[in-house]
């Protein structure tokens, strides 16, 4: 995956209207900051498919909330990002989402899976876990698919902290999601 970072502009998300619209281009802001990249390898597509998988089963039995795949979440004029899964609480969904489907604030929620490179790793370990411990983001996962490991980052007095690096035969459960549990194990594709 490629990222571009195009210096010394201030982005918000009505330049994001002008640019050429390609499905295999994302654009995200992330304090002004745009970066524009492409759409993921297989693989790491395959990874966000199981994490939402298990998620959305979780939730449809226990009705309190909604997996999202790639939603875009519209923080600010300057905070634009399309996280690869999300989590949303079924209340907080009827306040946050606006008419054209978007995010207008933080889910409980957030999962990013790496893509290789150091660019698009510092984005997701420190620009993005930034943003999202602003805005009030609960729980962010922060997959490796190339190690196969999760690091789980909670909120604890009002910042995202890592809490668990987890792998292999872990279970990961979550307090948002009472009596969720799977192996990382069952995330990574063989």
């Amino acid at each position: 995956m490629t990222n571009q970072a195009i210096e010394g502009a201030r982005w918000t998300i009505h330049d994001l209207e002008v640019l050429p619209e390609n499905e295999w281009t994302r654009y995200e802001i992330i304090n002004g900051e745009l970066s524009v990249t492409r759409t993921p390898h297989r693989r790491h597509q395959q990874v966000c498919v199981k994490i939402a998988r298990q998620l959305d089963t979780w939730s449809e039995v226990s009705g309190l909330g909604e997996t999202i795949v790639t939603p875009g979440v519209l923080f600010s004029e300057a905070d634009s990002v399309i996280p690869d899964v999300v989590w949303v609480s079924r209340e907080r969904l009827a306040q946050i989402e606006d008419e054209a489907g978007h995010l207008t604030s933080a889910p409980e929620l957030v999962v990013e899976v790496l893509s290789p490179g150091k660019q698009n790793e510092l984005r997701d370990k420190e620009a993005k876990l930034k943003l999202y411990s602003v805005q009030g983001v609960r729980e962010y996962w922060i997959v490796d698919r190339l190690t196969k490991q999760v690091e789980v980052y909670r909120r604890e007095k009002a910042q995202l902290v890592l809490v668990a690096t987890l792998l292999g035969d872990d279970e990961m459960t979550s307090p948002l999601l009472p009596e969720f549990s799977c192996s990382i194990r069952c995330l990574f594709p063989e």
